[in-house]
Parts: structure tokens; sequence; C-alpha cells
């Protein structure tokens, strides 16, 4: 434990307590008696600490306010194995997109915990040497309006947006209050009550051509109308009618696709041969062909026959359009 730590801990002891005896320090700090009196005189003379020794009591507190120079702890300090922590979790946070959006905030905390390390061996470019993430499918999306969608979703207020809908290639105007921003599959998605549409919808914050700023106050939905129109997920698990799906897998994939997270209520289980039986709900059916089709052959839809029909006929046009 260094110095820095043992300091921050000695304060906050005796924040906590009213008296803080020298055996009690000694068996937090894990250190020897002329170890901790260095402490103690180092927080004394350097920083000014109102630390006293009351004889009645028979232990360390600190004296009244404003008795002496004003007391400061040097800033914010943390132990090596937080800092790494840290960054890799910074690293992480960059990376969320390649748009750098996080970038100019996360960057000025990166050399901070360098320097609070104090190591030479730069540990922030170690964690992105060592740490790779590579996001798939990821969509570019537009700086302006990511932090102005991110503005109105905590000052809770309404936007203003321009949306080019990819479904039928038609760009519209509306006004929106946001309700929650969702990292979903590499990409940002927005949920918001439509003024227009007179509904929650959930919106592609890369399609959003254009946002602006309004000044009249966001509507308010719970958040648990939110869950039920849109689900806790995304894309196959939005919307009130939903079906249940009864996928089963073969033995060679059931151990991958078991430690899977497919949606919140899923329910699973293995096979006397070995194969896996995963069972989902969806309301819409697009996103669930994609994960489905990825296993080719190495799973089967047992349920419902509507779905076992869709994933037929888009093998079928598939196996006709390589063929062609």
């Amino acid at each position: 434990m260094s110095r820095t730590v043992r300091i921050y801990r000695i304060d906050q002891m005796l924040h906590d307590r009213r008296v803080v005896t020298f055996d009690q320090l000694l068996k937090a700090l894990e250190v020897s008696p002329a170890t901790l009196k260095r402490d103690l005189q180092c927080m004394r003379n350097e920083m000014n600490s109102p630390i006293v020794w009351d004889a009645e009591l028979q232990g360390y507190r600190f004296d009244k306010p404003n008795a002496g120079p004003k007391y400061e702890l040097p800033g914010l300090w943390f132990h090596p194995d937080e800092i790494h922590a840290l960054l890799t979790m910074q690293h992480l946070l960059a990376n969320l997109d390649e748009g750098g959006i996080l970038t100019p905030h996360v960057q000025p905390l990166i050399a901070r915990l360098n320097a609070m390390l104090g190591s030479a061996d730069n540990p922030a470019d170690e964690v992105r040497r060592r740490v790779l993430i590579v996001g798939m499918g990821k969509r570019a999306i537009r700086l302006a309006q990511f932090e102005k969608v991110g503005s109105a979703l905590l000052r809770r207020k309404r936007l203003k947006i321009r949306y080019a809908g990819r479904g039928r290639g038609e760009t519209s105007e509306r006004e929106v209050s946001p309700q929650r921003l969702v990292y979903y599959r590499d990409n940002w998605y927005l949920d918001a009550w439509c003024h227009l549409r007179e509904g929650l919808r959930n919106f592609s914050v890369d399609a959003i051509l254009h946002a602006e700023l309004l000044e009249a106050k966001a509507r308010e939905v719970g958040e648990r109308s939110v869950n039920e129109t849109l689900g806790p997920g995304y894309g196959i698990f939005k919307g009130r009618a939903l079906a249940w799906a009864r996928l089963r897998f073969t033995p060679e994939r059931a151990r991958w696709v078991a430690s899977e997270h497919w949606h919140p209520k899923q329910k699973g289980g293995f096979g006397e041969d070995g194969s896996y039986l995963l069972e989902i709900p969806y309301a819409d059916d697009r996103e669930l062909l994609m994960d489905i089709l990825r296993y080719g052959a190495d799973v089967e839809v047992l349920e419902p026959a509507a779905l076992r029909s869709r994933v037929r006929e888009e093998v079928s046009r598939m196996t006709k359009l390589y063929r062609g």
C-alpha cells in the first residue's frame, strides 16, 4: 500500500469515527509503528491536517474546524491496480465509436491516470496494444447530432429532427421527446416519444440528419411503458405482440449457443443427445432471421410454423441468388 493510499485511509477513518487509536490505524494499514508515525507527521506538516492526540480518549481525532491553516489532500489518487482497471475502461469507452465522440473527454483522464501511476512503461499505450476492440457492422454517426441528442436527453428537452428512415427510404421531420439512449450491436439508438406518430418509437442515431434542441419540456414516459413497447433489448425484441421461437442447435454448436445472451427472458436447456433448445420471444422476425441463418445447418426452427417458413424462403432465395 503506497503512502498516498495510506493517507487517504487515515483521513477516511478519522472522518468516519470520533476517535481512532494507534493500534486501530496499525491494523488497518498493516504497517510498522515507525511508518505510521511518519505518515501522521506528513499529514500534519505537509498537508496541514488538524490531527491531534486526545489524551482523554487515548486516540487521534480531528481538531475543531478552522483551527489552523486549510487542510487539503493532494487531489484524487488511486491504487496502481485501480488505475490499470480505469485505463482499460477508458480504452473501452474510447472505442465505442470510431468517430471519437468521447475522445476529447477521455484523453485528459488517461493522461492524468498515467501521471498518477508514475510508471515509465506508459501503461495507457500498453492497454491499447494489449486490448483489441473490433466493432462489426458499426455505422458512422454525426458528432453534432449525437451531442444534441445527449443534451436533450439529460436536460429533458424536446428535439426537432430530420430523420432518414431506411425501411422505406423516406426522410421526415419530427418532434420527439427523448427517453433513453441504447447502445446495441455496435450502434446507438434513441428511444423517444414521437409527437408526429403519437407513440413511442426508436431511431438510429446515425440516421438523424439534423437535430435542433427545443426549449419545450420533453414528455415523460414511464420506464415500464418504454420497456413494454420497445423492450429492454432491441430489434427482434421490440413491440408488445410477441411470439415465441423454439430453436434446436446441433451438439456441435450447443456449447456456444448455451453461453449466448439473446434475450433477458430466454429459456434454454440441453437435450439427451447434446443438442440445445433455445426459446426466445420476438416481435419482428427480420433480425431473428439473420441470427438464425448465421448458424446454417446447425440450427432447426421448431416453432412457430410461420418463422420456419420464413427461414425456408430465405434459404431458397439465397440458393437461387448464388446459383444465378
